[in-house]
């Protein structure tokens, strides 16, 4: 009798023991998937410290390069399936951006991105759980899925004459706004979009040309479409040019 209470009462402590374990403990860390705020709360850490005015201080990144290959093991690991739409928008706008920083580190020192060779179409990165370029990334999860004509304003491609990189990430409950005010802010710059008053011409970024059905889906013409985001709208008569796209890396070290 004793010996049966004694034996009731082992197996029970077991399974308190075993229920009490935490998850985790069950999951090899190398399977494990990545859905909380901390891949965000992360990048945004991080961005901060070393990007001033769109620009990036890659010298300095140097020192947190294992914080940014960190970011780039979420990004492989992040769980989208089910996720909904501002999720999976907000993450693969950030891991196109961390996947680029990542990539320049790989090859700095660096005078641009254009001397990597292909830097956006053949190098694959494992992008939750997908091998993806990063060409793929903007055109088929972004671009194609959203036809959301601001995230040519949120994607940096580490050039001086891409728009200013945000100096934190995009988040699910924010990234729509997040969208219009960079959008904003790019479109209102005078360094993206060059009023020449004397010369009664207006030159916009060869991003405008290159993408342009991404824009008139949205507005009938391309000076519509920025007129949407400025407080001052372009001057009417005014010629629509396109200036040489800057590909030398968007670097601020050593300023």
């Amino acid at each position: 009798m004793k010996k049966n209470i004694l034996y009731n009462i082992s197996i029970l402590l077991c399974c308190l023991i075993m229920g009490n374990m935490p998850a985790q403990a069950a999951v090899p860390l190398s399977t494990a998937t990545v859905t909380d705020d901390a891949f965000y709360t992360a990048l945004s850490r991080l961005l901060q410290k070393h990007v001033t005015e769109g620009q990036v201080d890659y010298r300095s990144l140097q020192k947190d390069k294992a914080e940014l290959q960190r970011l780039v093991q979420q990004i492989a690991r992040y769980n989208i399936k089910g996720a909904p739409a501002a999720e999976r928008k907000a993450f693969y706008i950030n891991a196109y951006n961390v996947l680029v920083l990542q990539q320049v580190l790989s090859n700095y020192p660096l005078k641009s991105v254009m001397d990597v060779p292909g830097f956006f179409d053949k190098q694959q990165f494992n992008v939750a759980g997908e091998r993806l370029t990063l060409n793929e990334l903007e055109k088929q999860k972004l671009l194609a899925t959203y036809k959301d004509a601001r995230v040519h304003f949120s994607l940096v491609c580490a050039a001086k004459s891409c728009p200013p990189l945000l100096n934190k990430a995009y988040t699910p409950a924010q990234v729509e706004a997040q969208l219009e005010a960079q959008a904003r802010q790019t479109l209102q710059s005078p360094d993206f979009i060059k009023v020449q008053d004397s010369a009664k011409k207006v030159l916009v970024s060869e991003i405008f040309k290159w993408y342009e059905q991404d824009f008139l889906q949205e507005a009938p013409s391309i000076a519509a479409y920025i007129n949407r985001y400025r407080q001052h709208a372009l001057p009417q008569g005014h010629r629509l040019g396109y200036y040489t796209y800057s590909w030398d890396l968007n670097d601020s070290s050593g300023r």
